[in-house]
C-alpha cells in the first residue's frame, strides 16, 4: 500500500503553467493533481473526463494521437495559460495481442506511434517556442514505460513506440540543455491503473494465474500506485532537479533492468 506522505510545499510550482497530456484518470490524473498542489495552473487533455480528473486544473476535450489534434490542443491550452513552463507527455494507449508480433495489424503499429511516441514529438515541437520564451527552468518529463525495456510479443507495438520515446528524449535533452531546459523520461513499472489493470487481467486470463500473482515479483513488496510516479514528476519537474537532465528514471519497486 502506499505510504501516504508529508503534505508537499504548496509554493514549489506557484506561478509556473503545466500542460499535462492523458489526465484523465490514472498516473495523469495523479500527475495533475500533485502539480496543483505545488500550486502550479495545470491544463490536460484526454478524449473525455472522468471521475478521477482533477476539477482544479483546466481540462480540454481531444486527441493528441494526430497531428491536427495537437495543434488544436497545444493552441488552446497555451491560450489559457498565456504560457508554458512545465509539459509532461503521459497519454498512452495500448492493447494485447495474445497471438504474438505477427498478429498485431498494421494500423495498430501506426495507432501505437501515434498515441506513445509521436503524441509527444508534436506536443513538444508545438510548445518549444513557449518553453524558450519562459527559459531556463523549465522541464519536460515524458512518461514512457516498462514495456519500452522488458515486453513480450502480445505489446510489442507498445514497447517499440516507448523505446523510440527513450531514445527521442535522450536526444531532445542534448539539444535544449543551452537553453536550460531540461528533459527527462519516467519509465514506470507495474503501477495499477484501470489501463495497465486491465492488460494485466488479459495476460491473468489466458495463463490462468490470478492478478496478484502478476505483481507479487515486485522486489519492493508491492505493485506502484500513481502517486509514486507523480511525486517523481514532481521532482524532475522542480528546482530540486535544476541539475538534472536527460536521464531515464526506472519508478518500478525493483523489477526493471537497470539501463
Amino acid at each position: 500500500m502506499f505510504k501516504t506522505i508529508t503534505a508537499p510545499d504548496t509554493t514549489e510550482f506557484t506561478g509556473k503553467r503545466a500542460i499535462v497530456t492523458g489526465g484523465s484518470r490514472g498516473i495523469g490524473a495523479a500527475i495533475v493533481q500533485r502539480l496543483l498542489d505545488g500550486g502550479a495552473s495545470v491544463v490536460t487533455t484526454a478524449r473525455n473526463a472522468t471521475d478521477e480528473t482533477p476539477k482544479a486544473a483546466t481540462f480540454i476535450k481531444g486527441d493528441i494521437s494526430t497531428l491536427a489534434g495537437v495543434q488544436a490542443f497545444t493552441a488552446e491550452a497555451l491560450d489559457v495559460l498565456g504560457g508554458v513552463d512545465i509539459v509532461v507527455n503521459n497519454a498512452a494507449a495500448a492493447r494485447s495481442h495474445l497471438g504474438g508480433v505477427g498478429s498485431i495489424p498494421d494500423d495498430e503499429w501506426l495507432d501505437a506511434l501515434n498515441l506513445n511516441y509521436l503524441s509527444a514529438v508534436r506536443v513538444n515541437n508545438a510548445l518549444l517556442p513557449a518553453l524558450r520564451e519562459a527559459g531556463a527552468g523549465s522541464a519536460i518529463v515524458n512518461i514512457s514505460s516498462g514495456a519500452a525495456l522488458l515486453t513480450g510479443p502480445p505489446l510489442a507495438h507498445y514497447g517499440a513506440a516507448k523505446a523510440a520515446l527513450n531514445s527521442y528524449a535522450k536526444a531532445l535533452s542534448a539539444e535544449l540543455a543551452p537553453a536550460g531546459i531540461r528533459v527527462s523520461t519516467i519509465v514506470p513499472g507495474n503501477v495499477l491503473t484501470p489501463g495497465a489493470d486491465a492488460i494485466r487481467q488479459t495476460f491473468a486470463d489466458a495463463t490462468g494465474v490470478s492478478l496478484a500473482d502478476i505483481t507479487a515479483g515486485v522486489p519492493l513488496g508491492r505493485p506502484g500506485d500513481p502517486r509514486d510516479i507523480a511525486e517523481a514528476v514532481a521532482y524532475l519537474a522542480s528546482d530540486r532537479a535544476q541539475w538534472v537532465t536527460g536521464v531515464t528514471l526506472n519508478v518500478d519497486g525493483g523489477e526493471l533492468p537497470f539501463i
